[in-house]
């Protein structure tokens, strides 16, 4: 059963969704003329912020680059993940085109390995219902562990329940959702990498054990690049005994 955090004085939603699922119509249906733009600390990706107050609560928004993954490769993509391993925003809202859901809900999957806090706001349900597409809305939101708001960002409906579905997001402690299984031999993987991780556990403390274990088994260069800062040789040799046998 969930319980009620302390509240604080603010809370922090980051916006994240693939290119053209009208994630930018919804940060400016949230926001308003609360915008500012910059960049993200050491980079020249744009970054648009903004807030608005809702119930009493003053939510800061911040729009995270159109990404399709999560990975070290492309720089969107690595300032998206950066944002939300290192800022841990209080929710992340992914903005789901509804009529694609195979498509989408990969980053949505990512997500989930993250531990991001989410709240999944399926957009275009205008268009999901014209072409009589059926989705189980209970079903979807269990099998993702996730609240999910309908929206239409073009005339802006679902803005208020998905500002609400927020701030309550933020307030109560999130149910644990079980991670994706990979299979028997991966999760194998997994479960020993994540055992030499646990080793230096007051380093990594701030990162998800298992993603970073993930992580490693995809030979991401960032994640490698940390290990090797923190692990010792040895350590380093067991893990690369386990990817070679993935």
């Amino acid at each position: 059963m969930s319980s009620t955090k302390g509240i604080t004085e603010s809370i922090t939603a980051a916006l994240i969704g693939n290119p053209n699922v009208g994630k930018t119509e919804i940060f400016n249906r949230l926001t308003g003329l609360s915008q500012r733009v910059g960049n993200f600390p050491g980079v020249t990706v744009e970054k648009k912020a903004g807030k608005f107050t809702h119930q009493g609560r003053v939510v800061d928004v911040v729009d995270l680059p159109g990404t399709y993954s999560l990975t070290a490769k492309a720089l969107d993509e690595l300032v998206a993940r950066d944002f939300i391993v290192e800022e841990k925003p209080d929710v992340v809202v992914d903005i789901v085109d509804g009529t694609s859901l195979e498509r989408n809900l990969y980053l949505t999957f990512l997500l989930m390995e993250l531990d991001a806090n989410l709240v999944v706001a399926l957009n275009r349900w205008d268009m999901v219902k014209a072409r009589k597409i059926d989705v189980d809305l209970d079903r979807l939101s269990e099998l993702l562990g996730a609240p999910i708001v309908t929206t239409v960002a073009t005339t802006g409906e679902g803005m208020a329940e998905l500002k609400s579905a927020i701030i309550k997001a933020s307030q109560l402690e999130r149910k644990q959702k079980a991670a994706l299984d990979y299979g028997d031999e991966v999760e194998a993987g997994i479960k020993s990498i994540s055992s030499i991780i646990n080793e230096k556990r007051d380093l990594f403390g701030k990162y998800p054990q298992r993603w970073l274990a993930i992580k490693l088994i995809e030979r991401d260069e960032r994640v490698l690049d940390m290990a090797k800062s923190i692990l010792s040789g040895p350590q380093m040799t067991r893990i690369a005994e386990v990817i070679g046998h993935e």
